[in-house]
């Protein structure tokens, strides 16, 4: 079952998706939250997996509440289309989706499970925001730079050690190499930096 915990500002909206939700069989509504600092608080009462966070909140907005929730769940950005220029933030502040509140129904109940299972969700709009190349590449070693694109196409560190016919340990300090020149915290903002520099 995927926990799930909803924020959004707007009781119609919540009621709306936890509604939709909770027909899946493998989904549970856990929680809702009307404004950033109460996701925050709820995601780390309730553990959810998953959760649904506005970025138009008051108290705390999205972008706040995404750097507070950290490790506590993964997050799917869920916003009205507004400014394509939140996507990038949103993502670099760790969020594993981005979609806009015009998604299909059937479409977001994919997200969810994609994210549950530590992958990326991005709609097409956000993804076309992430491609735009930024001025600056960062240099990685050749090996490094294979690593990354094994990242992207989702292997783990035993499945790149096995492609690269090298050990995992050396897979591992590869891993954190990228990571570290790259500026991000883990392996979903690695495999969007590779996707967006054309490097996947």
């Amino acid at each position: 079952m995927i926990r799930v915990l909803i924020a959004d500002d707007h009781p119609i909206v919540r009621q709306g998706l936890r509604t939709f939700l909770e027909v899946q069989g493998d989904i549970e509504v856990v929680g809702e939250a009307g404004d950033g600092a109460e996701a925050v608080k709820l995601a780390r009462a309730l553990s959810p997996d998953v959760v649904l966070l506005d970025l138009k909140m008051p108290v705390l907005d999205g972008l706040g509440a995404l750097a507070e929730l950290g490790g506590l769940a993964k997050t799917i950005v869920l916003t009205s289309m507004t400014d394509r220029g939140d996507v990038a933030p949103a993502m670099r502040a760790g969020a594993a989706g981005f979609l806009y509140k015009d998604v299909d129904p059937s479409a977001l109940v994919s997200a969810i499970r994609a994210v549950h299972g530590g992958q990326v969700a991005l709609a097409p709009e956000a993804a076309e925001a992430m491609l735009r190349p930024s001025a600056e590449v960062v240099a990685l070693t050749d090996r490094e730079r294979e690593v990354l694109t094994l990242i992207a196409g989702g292997r783990s560190n035993r499945e790149i050690a096995r492609a690269l016919d090298v050990a995992e340990k050396t897979v591992k300090t590869h891993v954190s190499n990228v990571l570290m020149k790259l500026g991000v915290q883990d392996r979903t903002q690695a495999a969007l930096y590779a996707v967006r520099h054309g490097l996947a």
